[in-house]
Formats: structure tokens, sequence, C-alpha cells
């Protein structure tokens, strides 16, 4: 079984970035520990800057027998990406949409996503536990 965890644009700067709110841990810390704890389980990350190459990661994960679901951290592209939106609502694999500050606690603009209307579920505010707790949704969605 296979898990696809994509992290959109600045989620490249994890552990430096307002580490007040996104935390000091680097990305690669936070997949070597979900690696660690679901052993049973091919964990596939990217993580991109561009729309584009988002939308074609979840196509690309579409196409794949083996995947089981897809964890997106779309970042600012929540707030305005109809077209990652399309993609998601393209997808026939469940996608778990997650933000690891709570976007409803931030400034206004952040509060509305337009994607998580197409995902699956939708995990915010829970930090690096979000892709935990994500991995364990599509893990049960599967029985």
């Amino acid at each position: 079984m296979t898990i696809g965890i994509i992290n959109g644009p600045n989620l490249n700067l994890l552990g430096r970035r307002d580490p007040e709110i996104y935390g000091k841990e680097t990305f690669e810390d936070t997949l070597t520990e979900l690696k660690k704890n679901f052993t049973d389980i091919t964990i596939q990350y990217f993580q991109t800057n561009s729309e584009g190459e988002i939308i074609d990661i979840i196509q690309n994960l579409n196409c794949d027998s083996n995947c089981a679901g897809i964890i997106l951290n779309p970042g600012a592209y929540a707030h305005y990406s109809y077209a990652i939106a399309d993609a998601i609502a393209d997808s026939m694999v469940p996608v778990v949409e997650v933000h690891i500050s709570n976007i409803h606690a931030r400034e206004e603009f952040r509060a509305k996503s337009v994607t998580a209307r197409e995902a699956d579920a939708v995990l915010t505010g829970f930090g690096r536990d979000g892709y935990k707790l994500a991995i364990n949704y599509l893990i049960g969605s599967q029985s």
C-alpha cells in the first residue's frame, strides 16, 4: 500500500519559516517519524512550490494501482487554486487535506479553503500530527 504526501509552496522551509506557527522541525524529521511508525506503508513524498506540479502529482498518484490515498497540504494554494480543487475532485483515491496550523484562527483570507471542499477529509491545527491522523484515516478507509 502506498500513500502519497504532497506539500505545497513554502513548506520546504519548515523548521525555518515561522517556527512559532509551524514548529522547529524540518519536514524530513516528520517524514522519518512517519516511516518509522507506519512500516507497512510505502510513503511517497513530494514537495513543490508549483501549482501545476501539484496537479501532475495528484494525477500520477491516481494512476498508481497501489496508491491508497493522498495527503495534501496545498499551502497558500488552498485559498485560491480552483485548478488543484478540480484535480482533487477528479481523484479516484481519497484525498485528505492537512494544514499544520489552524487556518481558521489566522488571517481572514486563510480561513477559506477552496480545495477542502473537494477533499474527503480535512485536518487543520493538529500540527505535524495531522499527517499521522491522515494516514490512519486512509488506512481505515481501506477496510
